[in-house]
């Protein structure tokens, strides 16, 4: 067999990853990567994309430290190179801070950013409805840039582009010999998942070129993440909310919230505001199985998604994990030579 035809569902920060790790890693593999939106119409392109992670509950600890090292080195590499402007990666040093201790005091990850510390009392006098800090720098990935780049590098892999909808993955008919589902919240009905569910995201962008460090209050609901262009402060975790306008109280708790933590941001322009939903789930999905598609036998599946809000944090490492299990796939394919 030659040309194994692969199709790739969804075009966010999960599905660019895995179809660029597949496309340059396996020439044997024919790429296609279908969805229904692509940059900047993606739930990605709204995202902070600031790299760190909280913890999920079923998966060992390990996995998910590879997950972040991966997609922490992939992205800290771009960073430190030529193509930071136009991947809108960058360094970001800054602070998150807890009102009161946190059980962990050192998150898994701690030793996989740069220069974690716990922060002074000096440093935390800046906050004083705050009893505890951890000061660090992460990467900041711009997904409006970084997008649009990754799409450019699967083109280059000799990947090809499609859109449009798939409301099924029965509606592919014998078209592909291998299906990478990163349908992110679309995975609630093409693969009929009902353990997956939306968590609404409201974020401002303002002109505020004097911010140079995040700051970020542990319960993740209140943030300010200077970018390359714009400030992002948010924001509203909504478990179930399905809503995509713009709610105007949101807006008005982000601004008195994030102004509380940074007085300065008073004196901030408005330059937006966006609402997405984040893809959410108790454990992200990495896994493969075997699906019945119409007068077909058996087609191998793998499954990329439920990332909920660290999309960007694990995509990469994620995508590799993905990338490991179709080569597992085109194994058991007779006559695929990889």
């Amino acid at each position: 067999m030659t040309g194994v035809q692969v199709v790739v569902l969804g075009a966010g920060v999960v599905g660019l990853s895995t179809a660029v790790c597949i496309a340059e890693s396996l020439p044997v593999c024919s790429v296609t990567l279908l969805a229904e939106k692509f940059s900047p119409d993606t739930t990605s392109d709204g995202a902070a994309g600031i790299v760190f992670a909280a913890p999920f509950p079923d998966i060992p600890l390990e996995r998910q430290r590879r997950w972040f090292k991966d997609s922490f080195d992939h992205l800290l590499a771009i960073a430190q190179s030529q193509h930071s402007p136009d991947a809108g990666v960058i360094l970001s040093s800054g602070w998150q801070i807890f009102k009161e201790v946190p059980a962990t005091k050192k998150p898994y990850w701690s030793d996989l950013v740069i220069g974690f510390r716990v922060m002074t009392d000096r440093e935390l006098k800046r906050f004083p409805d705050h009893k505890f800090g951890q000061a660090f720098t992460t990467v900041k990935c711009e997904c409006s840039s970084y997008l649009p780049w990754l799409e450019e590098r699967f083109r280059k892999a000799g990947g090809r582009v499609e859109q449009r909808r798939v409301s099924s993955l029965q509606e592919l008919g014998d078209g592909f010999d291998l299906v990478v589902n990163c349908s992110g919240l679309g995975s609630k009905t093409l693969v009929g998942d009902a353990g997956v569910y939306p968590v609404r995201g409201q974020v401002l962008q303002v002109e505020a070129p004097w911010l140079t460090h995040f700051i970020r209050d542990g319960d993740g609901k209140t943030y300010i993440y200077p970018g390359v262009h714009s400030v992002t402060i948010g924001g509203t975790r909504q478990e179930g909310d399905w809503r995509l306008h713009v709610d105007e109280g949101d807006s008005a708790s982000i601004l008195e919230r994030c102004g509380r933590l940074e007085p300065s941001l008073k004196k901030a322009k408005v330059l937006g505001e966006w609402v997405g939903l984040r893809p959410s789930r108790r454990n992200p999905r990495v896994e493969r199985e075997r699906v019945l598609l119409p007068g077909r036998r058996g087609v191998p599946v793998v499954h990329n998604y439920g990332h909920g809000g660290w999309g960007v944090t694990i995509a990469w490492g994620t995508a590799l994990d993905a990338l490991g299990l179709v080569r597992q796939c085109l194994k058991e394919m007779p006559g695929a030579k990889l």
